[in-house]
């Protein structure tokens, strides 16, 4: 989400009218958020997003699981939310609609000055209560920085990983390293 100011909208408006819409927009709520800024990512920010999926792509292609990069919602149901995280990756089961997933097992938000509020409080309580997710990640394009949630049995365990690292994708049965997402970039 945006700072621009909210449209509200009925959820059957907003999918009826998102596939012809000029640029992304997120939905929460009943309001719909222009995502303005990811059209115009910086360079640094596609390329960390891009160094993650294309690490976890073999891995994710041997398991036959679906991964993607910024442009396949994430819908929401108790929320009546839809998002497009920059990397999400489904694991199991087929996907409800070829426009959108729902069990996600793990979440990439890639901070930009205009999300990073809603990447580190909204998105985060609204990701954070999906029953499939097991990894939450909130990646700095300023600084090698991460920010790692990890579904444990006692609930969401948080860590964060600055320069060097590594954070684990269980549905992978891997791990990520700050030199994979960062190679190249920073």
């Amino acid at each position: 989400m945006t700072d621009a100011a909210p449209q509200a909208m009925n959820e059957a408006e907003y999918l009826r009218t998102e596939r012809e819409s000029p640029y992304k927009r997120e939905y929460v709520g009943g309001f719909v958020y222009p995502l303005h800024a990811q059209a115009g990512a910086s360079g640094e920010h596609v390329r960390i997003s891009l160094r993650i999926a294309a690490a976890l792509l073999p891995d994710a292609d041997r398991r036959g699981c679906r991964l993607y990069q910024s442009d396949m919602k994430l819908y929401i149901s108790g929320d009546s939310s839809y998002f497009y995280p920059d990397v999400m990756l489904v694991c199991g089961g087929e996907p409800p609609d070829r426009y959108y997933e729902t069990a996600p097992c793990l979440l990439v938000e890639v901070l930009s000055g205009s999300t990073a509020h809603n990447d580190r409080r909204h998105k985060y309580a609204a990701y954070t209560d999906i029953p499939s997710l097991q990894t939450y990640l909130i990646v700095s394009q300023e600084s090698r920085y991460v920010v790692e949630y990890q579904r444990t049995d006692g609930g969401w365990q948080m860590r964060e990983h600055r320069g060097e690292g590594e954070v684990g994708v269980p549905c992978l049965g891997r791990i990520l390293t700050l030199d994979e997402m960062y190679r190249g970039v920073l």
